[in-house]
């Protein structure tokens, strides 16, 4: 209760956007967390005035929730607060930051979900959804709590379980049997409805009054200001068709209903085969065609709905193997469809104490984790970008664009002409070893450069070369410590001659590299030289284990590989938003 009261009175920017992505990400993951749900009276839930067309004030809600906050402190109970907020239908609202949404007032047409009246076979598809899914945690629950239930709902309690939720799904067309199951299995609330970009940061965040439908996630994106152009959910297509039915002068999900081609036999028979492959080189440097709809980032108009890759196999449209990541080459290799999940994974301890809060509770706190969470989340992303200058940069070096992505300032040191540098000077330079020497060797002078790789030794060099490479001295004399590694004159023997190179220095060496591409302002990860021998038989170890966890936020991949005489480097460069 005290710290609501004090963050209540706390002025917190819920920004919710990516430093990365910026206010407006050009591709999102959007999924469901059931396990967050409130206690809540279906009955209590009164229909809506006529007038209600679905839309709500954001700010109003908020400063409400707000106002509860505050006058909790001030009253001994919640019954007795006069600014008590109850969930209802025409005032409910979810939250999405105010640099990303269109206004004040967003969508919110839960309501819509318990209508009786005659529908599309489109618009009932879509409504049957919440049974389906209400169907599969059925399915997961014990013999003896689905026998409970079917006792409580006045059906038969006898037979198998699937005899039982056989009844209970029969049973779902009556709206107070529905309700009852619902509130058993699921929760009283319907979950958390969540977008977020693909390096896991919060862009919004509905909390469901009644079951998850895809119109949940339509609202938010239709209240958002620049759609995304790729929206990765677990029904592409139930998403797709409540977008384009709510608006369907000016569809969103376009073209080809957001698919990544048309649904011609030709085309899907060359999807099923992986044949197909649909380049949209705007994720990757934004096109020059742009419209006046076009995506602020991407420059595109275009907006896929597309499966994440645990679900894309389960639809038995034929037509939805046109939504598949996998057709997609600039999708490959760093998107996580299943980051969403993660993200829930990492809530999932505080799943006890929020579902025991009352709902304007609930709320209140989930917005305020969530926020931490990002805030946390981007500072992550910040100290990746801290690594990639070519000198130390701080925090103060960085600001934000236009557009919410964070770019590092330039300093008044870099824009200054260098007068000596290094490539500059001539092999005179070094005929004799001097500080000279020492400012050439650094990493981040070493470049792709004629002069880098002719420069000869001088008379010290080639001594001391010729003292490490000595066959007739000790062959295990220390020659190099470093913070993890011991070097011998023996391991320099199988680098300097004409010997198959040990991996302990070889590693050591791809340490420099990354040494040096770092100063380059690139963050790259060598696979260790002993590691990948073992991902062939007879160990055929997974290769992802060796990964670091964010490899999706490196800039390369690289893999050596060796091959009868000589080693190949497989390099996998990322590309992704940044």
């Amino acid at each position: 209760m005290g710290y609501c009261h004090f963050e209540a009175l706390t002025v917190t920017d819920y920004i919710y956007a990516c430093v990365n992505c910026g206010y407006h990400p050009p591709v999102v993951i959007m999924d469901l967390h059931k396990k967050g749900v409130f206690s809540m009276s279906v009955s209590d839930l009164k229909e809506p005035p006529p007038e209600f067309r679905g839309e709500v004030d954001i700010e109003d809600f908020w400063k409400s929730v707000n106002l509860e906050m505050i006058g909790r402190g001030f009253v001994p109970s919640r019954t007795k607060n006069p600014f008590a907020v109850q969930p209802s239908y025409s005032r409910w609202a979810p939250w999405i930051g105010h640099k990303t949404r269109m206004d004040h007032t967003v969508l919110n047409t839960e309501f819509a979900k318990v209508a009786t009246a005659k529908v599309t076979s489109a618009e009932a598809q879509m409504m049957n959804v919440s049974e389906d899914r209400l169907v599969d945690e059925l399915m997961k629950q014990k013999v003896g709590v689905v026998r409970k239930l079917c006792k409580a709902c006045n059906i038969d309690s006898k037979g198998s379980c699937m005899d039982l939720i056989s009844r209970l799904r029969a049973e779902m067309q009556n709206r107070q049997s529905y309700d009852k199951m619902f509130q058993k299995i699921w929760g009283a609330s319907g979950g958390w409805s969540v977008i977020l970009c693909p390096h896991g940061v919060v862009y919004s965040i509905k909390f469901n009054l009644r079951a998850e439908s895809p119109r949940d996630f339509a609202h938010l994106l239709l209240s958002w200001k620049h759609i995304p152009n790729v929206s990765i959910y677990d029904f592409a297509r139930g998403l797709a068709t409540h977008g384009n039915l709510r608006v369907p002068t000016d569809i969103p999900f376009h073209p080809h209903e957001g698919r990544l081609a048309e649904p011609t036999p030709e085309s899907i028979s060359s999807a099923k085969q992986g044949k197909l492959k649909v380049s949209l080189p705007w994720l990757f440097e934004k096109t020059d065609n742009s419209s006046s709809k076009g995506h602020p980032i991407t420059g595109s108009s275009e907006h896929y709905v597309l499966y994440d890759k645990l679900h894309e196999s389960n639809t038995k449209d034929p037509q939805d193997v046109l939504r598949r990541i996998s057709l997609v080459p600039e999708l490959q290799g760093w998107l996580n469809s299943q980051i969403a999940e993660q993200f829930f994974a990492s809530l999932r301890k505080n799943n006890y104490f929020l579902n025991n809060m009352a709902p304007s509770t609930h709320i209140f706190i989930m917005r305020n984790i969530v926020h931490h969470k990002n805030t946390s989340t981007n500072q992550k992303l910040l100290e990746v970008q801290l690594q990639r200058g070519h000198r130390p940069h701080g925090l103060e070096n960085i600001t934000l664009s236009d557009l919410g992505q964070a770019i590092l300032a330039q300093q008044a040191s870099d824009r200054e002409t260098v007068q000596h540098h290094p490539h500059q000077l001539n092999q005179k330079d070094f005929e004799n070893c001097g500080p000279q020497c020492e400012v050439f060797t650094k990493c981040e002078n070493i470049a792709a450069c004629r002069v880098s790789w002719t420069l000869g030794s001088h008379p010290a060099q080639k001594e001391l070369l010729n003292y490490i490479l000595d066959i007739e001295r000790p062959g295990n004399e220390l020659i190099v410590r470093t913070a993890n590694t011991v070097l011998t004159r023996a391991d320099f023997w199988t680098l300097g001659l004409n010997r198959d190179m040990e991996s302990t220095i070889g590693n050591s060496c791809f340490q420099l590299i990354e040494s040096i591409a770092q100063s380059k302002g690139k963050n790259i990860y060598i696979v260790d030289l002993y590691v990948v021998p073992t991902w062939l038989p007879p160990n055929n170890c997974d290769p992802f284990l060796s990964l670091p966890d964010d490899a999706h936020l490196k800039d390369a991949l690289v893999i050596p590989v060796w091959t009868p005489g000589h080693y190949q480097l497989c390099v996998r460069i990322h590309t992704a938003f940044e």
